[in-house]
């Protein structure tokens, strides 16, 4: 695949890889956004109904 370049250790095994945002922009989107939704995964869920309502009452949700 162009762009992309494994970098492997002193035993020929893949351990990273390179990927040029020139030639693979979306690919690493794709990677970032999942990374992301993994590293959020257990985060407290807002139900669909808290979130209407909160937003009809122009209320922001609070972090932390």
């Amino acid at each position: 695949m162009k762009g992309v370049k494994f970098v492997t250790n002193e035993g020929g095994k893949q351990t990273a890889v390179v990927i040029s945002l020139k030639h693979n922009a979306a690919l690493w989107e794709d990677f970032y956004d999942r990374a992301l939704a993994e590293s959020r995964a257990h985060e407290p869920r807002e139900t669909l109904m808290s979130v209407k309502e909160r937003l009809r009452n122009g209320r922001q949700r609070r972090r932390g």
